[in-house]
C-alpha cells in the first residue's frame, strides 16, 4: 500500500506546540509549552513523545524535496538503530488528515507494510540505512494533512512514534 509508506515519509510538526484548555484560552499564565522532539535530518518530522527507551533509534532522516510536493518523486533517505528483533505482528497505529476530516485510520501490520521499502520482517537488530524514491501522485488535493504514525512490536513494545501536522500540498 503505497499510502503507508508515503505517509510515512510525510510527518512534519513544528517545534513546539502550544495547550491549553477551553477555560484558561484567554489567560496567558495558563498557557502549557510541549517539550518538542525533532528528528535529525532535512525534515520536518518530530517524535511525538521523548523516543529514550524505543525499540528505533533513528539517527537521521532526510527528505528530497522537503516540504514534500504533490506529483512529484519524494527520496527518502534514513539511518537508524534497531535495539530489538522486529518480527511478525508489529503494527502500526496510522492516521491520517486532511484538516479536521480523517481520511484514514487503520492498524496495518508493520510486516506487511514495509515491503513498500524494500525490507522484509523480522528486522534484527543492528544499524540499518534506507534510501527510497516514492512517487506522488499528482492529484493530492491541496491542503494541510496530519499524520500520526504509532509503531509496536508484537509484544506492544513501542518502535517509534512519529507525527507530522500542517503537511501542506
Amino acid at each position: 500500500m503505497k499510502l503507508l509508506s508515503s505517509a510515512a515519509a510525510l510527518l512534519c510538526l513544528a517545534p513546539l506546540s502550544v495547550t491549553a484548555s477551553p477555560h484558561t484560552l484567554f489567560s496567558s499564565s495558563q498557557v502549557t509549552l510541549k517539550e518538542a522532539f525533532p528528528v535529525d535530518g532535512n525534515n520536518p518530522l518530530e517524535y511525538c513523545t521523548n523516543p529514550d527507551g524505543d525499540v528505533l533509534s533513528i539517527k537521521s532522516v532526510d527528505l528530497t524535496p522537503n516540504p514534500p510536493k504533490a506529483g512529484q518523486t519524494l527520496t527518502i533517505q534514513a539511518e537508524g538503530t534497531i535495539h530489538k528483533r522486529i518480527e511478525k505482528g508489529a503494527y502500526v497505529l496510522l492516521e491520517v488528515k486532511y484538516g479536521l476530516i480523517t481520511l484514514l485510520r487503520q492498524k496495518p501490520d508493520l510486516c506487511d507494510q514495509i515491503v513498500n521499502v524494500d525490507l522484509e520482517c523480522p528486522l534484527e537488530e543492528g544499524t540499518m540505512s534506507l534510501t527510497k524514491e516514492v512517487e506522488l501522485p499528482a492529484q493530492i488535493p491541496p491542503g494541510k494533512y496530519t499524520v500520526h504514525a504509532d509503531v509496536y512490536t508484537k509484544d506492544d513494545e513501542r518502535i517509534t512514534c512519529l507525527d507530522a501536522r500542517n503537511i501542506q500540498f
